[in-house]
C-alpha cells in the first residue's frame, strides 16, 4: 500500500522549472516528458520509476508505476468535451484523479475552480511533471491564466520562462498529493473540515478491473452529494482487460452511482466519456 503524501509548492518557483524543457499542447504548457525521461534519476526519482519504466519498455507497471510520465489520449478527450459541454467551474472544488501531467486540474483552474487538487499514485510525477505544469500555466509573463474558452487562442508562453512570478491566488488554490487512491482518500476525508469535490475529473483509471473497488470507494467518499465525476475511458483495455462497460457492470452492482455515457469518440479505438453521480443526488 503507497501511502498518501501531500507535497507542498516550493516558495522558489524558479527551482519547480529548473532544467525543464516546456512544450505546448492545445494552448497548455507542459514538461517535454521524453527529458524527464532521460534526465530525472537519483533524488528527483527515488521511487525509481524512470528507470523501471524505460528499463523494462513498460508505461505500467502495477504496484509500481501507473502511467503518470505519459498523457494518455483519453486526457484530451475529456477537455474536448468539458469545452462542448461548457462544463462550468467557476467557483467548485475540484479533483483531478490520476492527474499524470495534471492538464485537466489546468482547465479547471482556467475556468475559475476555487480549489483544484492534483492527485497521482507517484510521487516522482506530482514532483518532476504535475507542479512545473501547473506552475508553468500560472506563471504571470505578461498574461493571466484566462478563462477556459480562451484557451485554445492564447498565446504559449515561451519556452523557458524567464521569470517564474506565480499568479499567487491562482497557486494557492492548489494542492498535490501522491500516493494509493484509499491512503489518499483516507487522508482527505480526516482533514477539518472533510473535503468534497463538487467535480472529479479522471483520465484512463479504469484499465485494471483489480482497482475498481478502490476507486469506486473514492469516489463514493470524495464526491459531494451533488457533485459528478467526469471520466474518460477507452472502451476496452487490451492485455488488462478493464473498460467502460465492465466498470458500468461495476458500478451497478455497488447500487451507489448512476452512470450516463455523455460522448463516444469512434476514431480509432472506441472510447467514452462517462458521467457518475450519486443515485439520490439532484
Amino acid at each position: 500500500v503507497k501511502a498518501a503524501k501531500e507535497h507542498s509548492i516550493p516558495q522558489d518557483l524558479n527551482k519547480v522549472l529548473e532544467n525543464k524543457v516546456m512544450e505546448t499542447v492545445v494552448g497548455l504548457s507542459h514538461v517535454k516528458l521524453s527529458v524527464v525521461e532521460r534526465t530525472c534519476s537519483g533524488d528527483a526519482d527515488s521511487e525509481g520509476i524512470v528507470s523501471k519504466s524505460v528499463s523494462s519498455h513498460s508505461d505500467l507497471i502495477p504496484g509500481v508505476y501507473e502511467g503518470g510520465l505519459k498523457i494518455w489520449e483519453c486526457t484530451f478527450d475529456l477537455m474536448d468535451y468539458l469545452s462542448e459541454a461548457e462544463i462550468e467551474f467557476t467557483n467548485k472544488t475540484v479533483l483531478d484523479l490520476g492527474c499524470g501531467a495534471g492538464l485537466l486540474g489546468i482547465v479547471a483552474l482556467q475556468g475559475e475552480a476555487a480549489r483544484v487538487h492534483f492527485q497521482d499514485y507517484n510521487s516522482t510525477v506530482i514532483d518532476e511533471i504535475t507542479l512545473p505544469n501547473v506552475v508553468a500555466n500560472c506563471i504571470s509573463e505578461g498574461r493571466r491564466m484566462g478563462s477556459g474558452k480562451d484557451r485554445k487562442a492564447s498565446k504559449p508562453p515561451s519556452k523557458r520562462p524567464r521569470k517564474a512570478e506565480s499568479s499567487p491566488d491562482v497557486l494557492s488554490r492548489c494542492r498535490f498529493f501522491s500516493g494509493e487512491w484509499s491512503q489518499v482518500s483516507q487522508l482527505l476525508s480526516n482533514s477539518k473540515p472533510c473535503l468534497k469535490y463538487d467535480i472529479i475529473l479522471t483520465s484512463e483509471t479504469i484499465y485494471n478491473p483489480d482497482y475498481y473497488s478502490a476507486l469506486h470507494d473514492t469516489l463514493a467518499q470524495l464526491l459531494d452529494r451533488n457533485g459528478r465525476v467526469y471520466l474518460a475511458s477507452k472502451v476496452h483495455y487490451f492485455g488488462v482487460g478493464g473498460g467502460v462497460f465492465l466498470f458500468e457492470k461495476f458500478i451497478e452492482g455497488k447500487n451507489v452511482f448512476k452512470t450516463s455515457l455523455v460522448k463516444t469518440i469512434d476514431q480509432g479505438l472506441q472510447r467514452c466519456i462517462m458521467e457518475i453521480a450519486f443515485k439520490n443526488s439532484c
